[in-house]
């Protein structure tokens, strides 16, 4: 180490400056496809309205699969996206309150035959078909008027808010998959939480 220090040091000024322009150009490169390409879930926008006195969300979700996910759906492999939905009465003085709670789920299969990728809502049986997986993703992006909970069950006295997440369901995956998918970042796929208060 000490030897490589001598070594730099009887560079030119030039030279050295060449060498570390050299070094953060190697860096940058060897770097940027991770940058360009991250895999991971992120809720972009969250919005309630109300109406026949039944709260409705709104959101826009976005999806970034890594490449090993993405193999292994057009490989066969079928993958589930939940997304956990809560609506918490805020307290002061104690922990919030859960009043209502919903689990989405959605199955996401690459049919090979066709070369159609196919939506499953496991919640209410839907089911769409797409030509691509840009298609695919950018609909499961958006949900659309998805009723979350009575007005009966709120007070006008209190403030609520809505909290969401989504990930990729890893117990879902085929059983010689999953202790690879537990430690992989390729697997590990989900957003925050995101809050948004409860309101028409």
């Amino acid at each position: 180490m000490h030897r490589l220090s001598r070594q730099l040091e009887q560079f030119h000024p030039a030279r050295k400056g060449m060498l570390g322009l050299g070094l953060l150009t190697l860096l940058y490169i060897v770097t940027l496809p991770f940058l360009a390409y991250a895999a991971g879930f992120t809720i972009r926008s969250v919005e309630t309205l109300l109406e026949d006195n039944v709260y409705l969300l709104n959101a826009r979700i976005d999806y970034q699969f890594s490449e090993e996910a993405v193999r292994a759906l057009q490989s066969g492999i079928p993958l589930i996206i939940l997304s956990d939905i809560e609506v918490d009465e805020k307290r002061d003085w104690w922990w919030d309150k859960t009043i209502a709670e919903l689990n989405q789920g959605y199955l996401l299969i690459y049919h090979a035959l066709t070369e159609k990728y196919i939506v499953s809502n496991l919640n209410s049986g839907a089911q769409d078909d797409y030509n691509s997986l840009a298609a695919t993703i950018q609909a499961l992006g958006h949900i659309e008027r998805l009723p979350l909970l009575d007005t009966t069950l709120v007070k006008s006295d209190k403030e609520y808010e809505v909290l969401i997440r989504v990930y990729l369901d890893i117990e879902s995956l085929p059983a010689p998959m999953r202790p690879l998918a537990y430690v992989s970042s390729d697997w590990q796929l989900e957003s925050e939480w995101y809050t948004w208060p409860l309101q028409p």
